[in-house]
């Protein structure tokens, strides 16, 4: 589109506006007042680190009704039953199960979009670009878990190991925005990068390692919801409501097959289009075609009569505008869209909330120092993510890749060090690890949580001390 149809098309959207203020000045008020009201917050949330500080406020504000004279109203929350019943099925379960197993499926479909967008059109689509975040994430993987298992061998908390593999990503960008401007966009992508890659070993992890007894009919009945899902998206049939009924109908299936339902999510996100309906000159096509419409019924003389239809003609436009930008969107980005603040500041939260409250007792913590879990997993999170992120970015480079722009492996490391906040995913898999082990798993959430602290902040030093002045010296 040329420069002078961009301006015109502009014009159309200013002289809408406008005559929508002059014709309802009352409305046009409320929403400036609105506008000012929303304005702080909305800021707040479009900033990288706001999703970061709501996830500490969730997890300290567990940790201290845990430990407050009202402990006991807080793990009655956890364990109260919430029941479903619909004749044919019925689910009785705790809070606990129903954020753990039932809202992280969102939070593990929107993981998978993300996954996907970045393997066909991201960071993971040129294989030159991505050989070093894939080769140090799975150091950064293999390393701690070898620390925790050498740590816990003969130990009852052998079945942690997965723990410390994991890395949360909203913490570890909401650190990498805080380290400064100085930072390059090169370390960015290869911190989102490895943990895309991280969030495919976790995903792994659990649905292979912590996948106790598996019943083949209804693993067979979550394929077939599946199948049915790929058929329909690969004959244009991107009606979201079918793809919601499907999903229920997997996670049921994926349940009563004794996988982790997260993984359908995960599943799912992977079979959702990339592409959209309309290409980009057909998109502007349309949209050209409703604005006028929407123009003309606008700039037309009102009179009492002819209300009624000329209300009709700007709605019938304004559904086409609204129809044409729904199909230039493809069903990825707008679902990404749509649950990242959800997520983000909903779900993930919630999670925080409930899994991150622990007594924090003497005797508790007497345990959790000498504790081979608390131990493993701090460690495998501190010195076991960068160590391995470090060693395997270097042999990789040896084998012929080279480090990204901007980057010396000092800053190796602070990516390695936030690549040890594990909060999320740590706690989930360590939520798999023992569910009959009240005791280690407070072991190991304690880890989680002060290794998860310390990496971050080592992180940020690190970081700032690599690029403190101008410019950086690149290492080969």
């Amino acid at each position: 589109m040329s420069e002078k149809k961009e301006a015109q098309d502009q014009d159309v959207a200013l002289d809408v506006l406008s005559w929508h203020h002059a014709r309802y000045p009352e409305l046009a008020q409320r929403q400036e007042n609105l506008k000012k009201f929303a304005s702080p917050l909305t800021r707040f949330i479009q900033t990288e680190t706001s999703s970061a500080i709501v996830l500490f406020l969730a997890a300290v504000f567990a940790l201290l009704w845990a430990n407050s004279s009202w402990s006991d109203q807080y793990f009655d929350l956890l364990h109260a039953h919430i029941h479903v019943d619909v004749g044919f099925w019925e689910l009785n379960e705790s809070v606990h199960f129903w954020v753990n197993d039932i809202l992280m499926v969102i939070f593990f479909f929107l993981v998978g979009l993300e996954i996907k967008r970045e393997i066909v059109a991201g960071e993971l689509a040129n294989p030159k670009s991505v050989m070093v975040p894939i080769v140090a994430a799975v150091g950064g993987m293999v390393v701690p878990a070898l620390l925790y298992f050498w740590l816990n061998t003969g130990g009852d908390g052998l079945d942690g190991w997965g723990i410390p593999v994991a890395t949360d990503i909203a913490f570890a960008i909401g650190v990498l925005t805080l380290a400064g401007s100085r930072i390059p966009f090169s370390l960015r992508i290869m911190l989102l990068a490895l943990a895309v890659v991280d969030d495919i070993g976790g995903i792994l992890i659990i649905a292979i390692f912590y996948t106790e007894e598996l019943n083949l009919i209804p693993l067979v009945m979550a394929g077939g919801t599946l199948l049915v899902a790929y058929v329909a998206q690969r004959n244009g049939l991107w009606y979201t409501p079918i793809y919601i009924a499907l999903g229920i109908l997997g996670w049921v299936a994926m349940h009563d097959a004794g996988i982790h339902p997260t993984v359908i999510g995960v599943a799912f996100a992977l079979l959702t289009p990339w592409q959209s309906w309309y290409s980009r000159e057909g998109f502007v096509e349309g949209a050209e075609q409703a604005l006028g419409k929407y123009k003309e019924s606008a700039g037309s003389v009102t009179t009492a009569e002819q209300e009624d239809s000329e209300h009709s003609g700007e709605v019938g436009a304004l559904i086409q505008l609204h129809e044409e930008a729904s199909r230039a969107l493809s069903p990825l980005d707008r679902l990404e869209h749509a649950l990242q603040p959800i997520v983000a500041f909903g779900i993930v939260p919630i999670f925080a909330f409930i899994n991150s409250g622990v007594m924090l007792s003497s005797d508790v913590i007497n345990d959790a120092i000498v504790s081979p879990i608390t131990l493993g997993v701090g460690i495998g999170l501190v010195l076991g993510k960068p160590i391995g992120i470090l060693a395997f970015t270097w042999l990789a480079v040896r084998l012929g890749a080279t480090l990204p722009t901007g980057m010396n492996y000092l800053a190796v490391i602070g990516v390695g060090l936030l690549g040890g906040i594990g909060f999320t995913v740590s706690l989930l898999i360590a939520d798999l690890s023992f569910p009959d082990s009240a005791q280690m798993l407070d072991q190991a959430k304690i880890g989680i949580i002060v290794a998860s602290l310390l990496a971050g902040l080592l992180g940020f030093i690190i970081l700032k001390i690599a690029y403190r002045g101008d410019k950086i010296q690149e290492s080969r």
